[in-house]
């Protein structure tokens, strides 16, 4: 894959996603115009414990207020892990330009594993998304995150 600002941005949400070592190392950045706008890790587990605290939709609330506005049609959002239903529902809500995302979720994904939801027709607004930058990098997060905590005490 050839080199891309992708990457820098990739990188940052690399390092988003070690800040909680209780939570699924999962890290959002949401770039404008250049510029970071938001910044955010998943934040499911912390008190409150939140069903909706996925990176992606923290970060997409910090971009929102950030801007003054629900509309981030010029925005674009660096994920490590492939959204979800709820965030990929999230990204056409909010009207992103483009999503690019690390690591693939062949369990969950719905930007194109399981399903695309950011390119079904039954929706007016398309968000353009791509997967695999710093692919290497984010499953060895996930799966080093994952045998910890399956590792006997």
């Amino acid at each position: 894959m050839k080199y891309t600002y992708c990457e820098d941005y990739m990188r940052l949400a690399l390092e988003e996603a070690r800040r909680d070592e209780q939570e699924v190392p999962v890290g959002a950045v949401i770039v404008q115009d250049g510029k970071v706008i938001a910044r955010a890790h998943n934040a499911r587990e912390t008190e409150p414990p939140d069903p909706l605290g996925h990176a992606e939709v923290l970060a997409l609330r910090m971009a929102a207020q950030a801007l003054g506005t629900r509309r981030l049609k010029d925005c674009v959002l660096y994920v490590t892990l492939e959204p979800c239903p709820m965030c990929a529902g999230a990204m056409i809500q909010a009207g992103l330009s483009a999503c690019y995302f690390a690591a693939y979720d062949p369990e969950q994904g719905c930007c194109g594993s399981v399903y695309d939801l950011p390119q079904d027709p039954a929706f007016t607004h398309r968000v353009k998304t791509a997967g695999g930058y710093l692919k290497e990098e984010a499953e060895a997060q996930l799966k080093a995150f994952f045998n910890k905590k399956r590792a006997p005490i």
